[in-house]
């Protein structure tokens, strides 16, 4: 291994240097104080855990996204945790066990054995909110509006377009068509793709009603606007009732953020599976022009509360830190700083202490060390005059 080598950083692993750091610090304390003031608390979760903890109810995308290790102290595998939501159900189930509705956020880094896709890190910095013990829509839409409320004020700059839709609508085909495990696997293979031709074929060569096969093929093309519920509502809710209720959840939260974020698009997607194995309903993303991936995401996910021996509904969303810091306006405080001499008597220690306390960032100048102020970052610096220290333009 060259000298060279040994400094770089594994591919899709990234660090974060002072210019950006102060940014994504910046929205990191404006956003916790935005879940704070809507009742979310803080949580702060390991970064290890065992693995039938960090894994229990994820299904076997998130296994194959963590990193494994042994614990020396006992023999038992470990993991690196790939995503916090399966930690904050734990929280939520075990160490806090209320019993009312309980509000949790946390920004934490992740890490992922792979990349989800060529514009994602493979160390996300990952920030979210979780809402435990309700079960009803109005859940869904408070979570999806701090989502939006949060993505409106780091200020982007472009439109946000809610991507929403439905995991209940699949569920209630595939389990009136008795589909083996394979079968369901290579049908939502190819409901993801949106690969009508493969769609076809396959659902040729199952034990289906046309009935049946006509609502899967329908269903890879209900997307679009508004409208999308009604015709799916005239073409599915007839023979499959129990989809009425999550057309009825899909039009609620349409009819909430229209009212309240007017300025957000809309679009349904009512054959997107985005998280199926985890997702027990409504389902939802957040994109913007520029970026063709979500910048934040989420849906209901009531079943993982019983794998953990406590069936508690639940809804919530997550989002990359870096990436939305990326996006957004600059939030971080840009001032420059004051560079104060090397030495000095109590006059300026106490001056500088002042200074501090002010919110001013003073840099105090080292001995034998030939640097400028503007190298030091500093726009200003201390000077005595008359007896009194004063700040003045850096020359």
């Amino acid at each position: 291994m060259s000298i060279a080598d040994r400094w770089l950083l594994p591919d899709g692993v990234n660090e974060i240097l002072p210019q950006q750091a102060r940014q994504v610090e910046a929205l990191r304390r404006k956003l916790v104080d935005l879940f704070d003031s809507w009742g979310y608390d803080l949580v702060m979760p390991p970064m290890i855990e065992y693995l039938e903890s960090l894994l229990t109810g994820t299904g076997n995308d998130l296994a194959l996204n963590t990193f494994k290790v042994t614990d020396q102290l006992t023999g038992r595998m470990m993991g690196l945790r790939a995503d916090t939501t399966p930690q904050v159900a734990r929280i939520d189930a075990h160490s806090l066990n209320r019993q009312g509705p309980t509000r949790l956020c946390y920004v934490n880094s992740v890490l992922h054995t792979v990349p989800a896709n060529m514009l994602t890190s493979r160390s996300p910095m990952q920030i979210g909110a979780e809402l435990y013990g309700h079960a009803g829509v109005d859940s869904d839409i408070e979570v999806i509006s701090l989502m939006l409320e949060a993505l409106t004020q780091v200020e982007l700059g472009q439109p946000l377009t809610l991507d929403l839709g439905h995991v209940g609508i699949y569920r209630a085909l595939v389990e009136q068509a008795e589909l083996r495990d394979d079968d369901q696997t290579e049908l939502f293979t190819l409901l993801q793709k949106k690969s009508l031709t493969e769609l076809d074929a396959l659902l040729a060569q199952l034990q289906l009603s046309e009935s049946q096969r006509e609502a899967f093929r329908l269903l890879a093309r209900l997307n679009g606007g508004r409208d999308t519920i009604e015709q799916a509502r005239q073409a599915l809710q007839q023979d499959y009732p129990s989809i009425a209720a999550a057309l009825d959840d899909l039009d609620a939260i349409a009819e909430a953020v229209a009212t309240r974020f007017p300025q957000v698009s809309l679009y349904f997607d009512l054959g997107e599976l985005r998280g199926y194995n985890y997702h027990t309903g409504a389902v939802f993303a957040v994109y913007v022009p520029t970026f063709g991936q979500p910048l934040a995401k989420g849906g209901r996910y009531d079943e993982i509360g019983k794998d953990f021996g406590r069936a508690r509904p639940a809804t919530g969303f997550s989002g990359d830190l870096k990436v939305i810091a990326e996006l957004a306006i600059d939030h971080a405080d840009r001032r420059g700083a004051i560079l104060a001499p090397v030495g000095g008597d109590k006059e300026l220690a106490d001056k500088i202490s002042a200074l501090r306390g002010q919110g001013e960032r003073v840099v105090r100048a080292l001995p034998d060390v030939s640097c400028s102020a503007q190298e030091q970052g500093c726009d200003r610096q201390l000077i005595l005059r008359d007896n009194v220290w004063d700040v003045v333009a850096a020359e």
